[in-house]
């Protein structure tokens, strides 16, 4: 039982550290998300300025300098992108070594909960044989007196 319960200990520490990293991974992945809402938000803001700033009249040069960093948001935007898929692959990859780890955890749990009947089955069997000694001794000393 020392063995299984060794093996237990191991494994669930195994599956609470996979947990985290999942954890961990399903954070990053939302803060990306909020990354390019946020950065989509400051376009759309940046955009709106422009508009206003085109109808009171623009020079050339602000409407470059205003292009280029909508450029630059766009750009943004695709990175974050592509570190919300990566994110997401991670989150993805850390979810089936997560589900393997506690399917691991069950099957000791089982294997636990097994061993702990069959030693309850051992432990009833032999108070059983015990109260069955103590029957027949009694039984034999009141034939022997009578």
């Amino acid at each position: 039982m020392k063995q299984l319960d060794t093996i237990y200990k191991y494994e669930k520490d195994k599956e609470r550290q996979a947990a985290l990293q999942l954890q961990t991974a399903e954070l990053e992945y939302q803060q990306n998300i909020d990354r390019l809402s946020n950065v989509g938000e400051y376009r759309l803001e940046y955009m709106k300025r422009l508009n206003q700033r085109a109808l009171q009249g623009i020079d050339s040069a602000t409407y470059s300098h205003f292009h280029a960093f909508v450029a630059k948001l766009d750009n943004a935007a695709e990175q974050v992108q592509i570190a919300i898929a990566q994110a997401k692959s991670l989150v993805e990859q850390s979810k089936s070594l997560w589900l393997k780890q506690r399917q691991k955890v069950q099957a000791v749990e089982l294997l636990r909960e097994k061993k702990l009947k069959t030693l309850s089955i051992i432990a009833d069997k032999q108070e059983q044989k015990m109260f069955d000694e103590i029957a027949t001794q009694r039984y034999a000393r009141r034939n022997t007196y009578s």
